[in-house]
């Protein structure tokens, strides 16, 4: 009798971190193909707004379409966010003001969370601000909030508290990602069933859940953590079975804040057409009605094609009329590069706007050929399409 033993472990563990990797690459795929889509559904919503303004006056009607507006932005950036954590894309880096997106998820909250959930928010008014992406760092608060919410099924206390924080050396000698210096500190508290001490290691996993079937993807907190590394800050959990748990995330603070000087707020009037005639090219029905409506309703002339195909034909027959083009990149029949290069053989100074639910990262000209003048990602707003369109145009 012969008997041959060998040890599998690794072979296990790399195949098992090779599945993962393919359920990376699939979850990036499938962001790709939906953000297209989802992002035509919300263009839209937000360009009713700026319509729907022109004929409501009444303060009760401006906060329902304020509460649109920040709804609609906020599952477009959810969108993008999604985008961010399954293909690496780097977020903006600005100045943010914390006590602004605390003020404004407490909104969100109180309109969507059980009002079982008791909420307590307390922010200085002399915080410290942060250099980072703000809807990444929303994201981070609101991921938070969700697992506080649903660790909370019979209701509780919610606390977001920030502060200001100076690390020292004996707190970074305790934490092996701090580093000493000014942070940000944002404190997320529940009174839920807290998290079971041998899950506290797992909870940044990837797909790591204790969330019954379709209520919890398991990439909330592994979102969480990706973000607060690359804004170069570091995140504690502190958690009782039975009493709730409390996460501890710090940012970076900012050495200089530009909110010393005081605010100077400058109402601007959105920019009119003088009758100019705008090609709009867009397969979905829904954004072609919407924009053209709001083309007209601010001073343009507007023609409207389905797909580049048609784009080609209505601009042979109108060349004259046409002043501007704005069109989608992603069409059936005839997409938008190969419908511009088409354009342009026909007038090269022919001015273009592409639009896309899709933001690659990279420069205009890689992503919509040269000869394009703007390029506008999905959903944009009334005041960025009025915008970009007059700047186009003005331009020698």
């Amino acid at each position: 009798m012969l008997t041959i033993n060998s040890d599998i472990t690794e072979r296990k563990r790399i195949e098992g971190q090779f599945l993962r990797a393919q359920r990376m690459e699939s979850i990036g795929t499938l962001a790709g193909g939906i953000a297209h889509d989802l992002n035509n559904i919300l263009a839209p919503i937000m360009m009713s707004i700026e319509l729907l303004r022109e004929n409501m006056h009444d303060d009760e009607s401006e906060k329902i379409l304020r509460t649109i507006a920040i709804s609609a932005r906020r599952g477009a950036d959810i969108v993008r966010q999604v985008l961010s954590f399954a293909r690496g894309i780097e977020g903006q880096r600005v100045e943010i003001q914390p006590k602004h997106l605390v003020k404004d998820l407490s909104q969100i909250i109180r309109d969507t969370f059980p009002k079982d959930v008791r909420l307590d928010f307390f922010v200085p008014e002399d915080t410290w601000t942060i250099l980072g992406d703000p809807t990444q760092v929303h994201q981070v608060m609101l991921n938070l909030c969700v697992n506080a919410r649903d660790a909370m099924p019979n209701g509780g206390d919610l606390s977001i508290r920030v502060e200001n924080r100076v690390l020292d050396e004996h707190f970074a000698a305790m934490h092996i990602q701090a580093k000493p210096g000014r942070y940000v500190e944002i404190i997320v508290t529940d009174t839920g069933a807290g998290v079971p001490p041998e899950n506290l290691d797992k909870i940044y996993e990837p797909f790591f859940t204790t969330k019954e079937l379709n209520k919890g993807t398991g990439l909330g907190l592994s979102t969480v953590m990706a973000i607060v590394k690359s804004h170069n800050g570091l995140i504690n959990v502190y958690s009782e079975l039975g009493r709730g748990t409390v996460f501890h995330v710090y940012f970076p603070a900012m050495e200089m804040s530009t909110e010393t000087r005081q605010e100077q707020v400058e109402v601007a009037s959105l920019p009119r057409g003088h009758s100019e005639t705008v090609l709009l090219v867009d397969d979905e029905a829904s954004i072609r009605s919407v924009t053209g409506q709001t083309l007209l309703a601010f001073g343009y002339k507007v023609i409207t094609a389905s797909d580049g195909a048609e784009a080609l034909a209505l601009y042979a027959r109108h060349e004259k009329e046409i002043s501007l083009v704005l069109t989608d990149m992603r069409m059936p029949v005839l997409a938008g590069t190969p419908m511009i290069q088409a354009l342009l053989r026909i007038n090269p100074s022919l001015k273009i706007i592409a639009a896309s639910g899709l933001d690659s990262g990279g420069s205009l000209t890689t992503h919509s050929g040269p000869g394009v003048k703007a390029f506008l990602i999905k959903p944009y707003t009334a005041e960025t399409l009025l915008k970009t369109i007059r700047a186009a145009l003005d331009e020698k």
